[in-house]
């Protein structure tokens, strides 16, 4: 078996190599970028794998779960990635985190400019007040796509300006981080407060035939908030076939981990996939190594 040193250094090769296809061993960048820009009032990140991502934090949602103030970086990001497809049109899948009130207005909107729901639920349990996760996806137009997303996003209290410059030095982080990437085997990024960590699988996913970038929520996602002491209070979700599902429960829940959603978020993708959301709040280094127990149970890149 391979040591957590070598599994790590293995992870991070994979997630730096570019996202390759039958097609190209080297994805092109997003070509419709500035029009989408325009379209959604801000600049998409560039993905390793050719996808243009945007995020649109909820920092305007005040969500608690059992004592743990949620940071946006943890249960809170509104996304929203677009793919390059033939012809000039763009492959585009989302998940918009949404109150509860604003779900129909959402969707209205959606439907009207053309974007399709592909799933509508939970992420957490007990959260106060509840928050809803509604998943998106497109092909067209990218631009004429980027302005119905932005129209239903205006129905919201999304913040929608161009985000805030980050601050000149972060925080000092009350968690071993270093000790997480040892246990887990992979090495995660700071977003804000929030130590973020993302697995895409080995096999391809795909839709309708093309293939699904991994950054367009089919890697596994996991997220550590610290809450002192060297605890951190963990969510995201596992990317899993149906096969894996039990013995993800079985590894999570030996080490106290909970399940608190079982569900898909597409429609058409092959092959088919579940997404298994959890929680805990505990010592960070500790949880990881849990979730490295559930990871083994995947075919996740490791």
């Amino acid at each position: 078996m391979k040591s957590s040193f070598a599994r790590a250094a293995a992870v991070a090769a994979l997630l730096a190599a570019p996202f390759t296809t039958a097609h190209s061993q080297k994805p092109k960048p997003f070509a419709a970028a500035a029009a989408v820009n325009a379209a959604l009032g801000r600049n998409g990140a560039p993905q390793a794998d050719g996808t243009l991502k945007f995020a649109f934090p909820r920092g305007d949602m005040s969500v608690t779960m059992r004592g743990v103030a949620v940071k946006p970086g943890l249960a809170l990001g509104s996304w929203v990635a677009f793919a390059n497809m033939p012809d000039g049109r763009a492959m585009v899948m989302g998940d918009l985190v949404l109150a509860e009130g604003e779900v129909s207005p959402v969707m209205h909107a959606l439907q009207a400019g053309g974007v399709d729901q592909t799933a509508l639920h939970n992420h957490l349990l007990g959260e106060t007040p509840r928050v809803m996760y509604m998943h998106i996806r497109a092909h067209g137009d990218p631009a004429a796509i980027a302005r119905a997303i932005h129209a239903a996003l205006a129905r919201t209290k999304t913040p929608l300006g161009p985000p805030a410059a980050p601050a000149a030095a972060a925080a000092a982080v009350d968690m071993d981080t270093a000790g997480v990437a040892r246990a887990l085997g992979v090495a995660g990024l700071m977003n804000g407060p929030v130590y973020q960590v993302g697995v895409p699988r080995r096999e391809a996913i795909t839709e309708n035939g093309h293939v699904i970038p991994p950054s367009m929520g089919v890697a596994t996602a996991i997220n550590f908030q610290p809450t002192g002491g060297g605890k951190a209070a963990i969510s995201g979700d596992f990317v899993l076939r149906s096969s894996e599902v039990n013995p993800v429960i079985r590894a999570l829940r030996d080490h106290g981990i909970e399940v608190t959603a079982i569900h898909s978020h597409m429609l058409d993708e092959e092959p088919r996939l579940f997404f298994m959301h959890f929680w805990a709040n505990d010592d960070a280094v500790t949880l990881a190594r849990g979730l490295r127990a559930a990871l083994d149970q995947t075919t996740a890149r490791q």
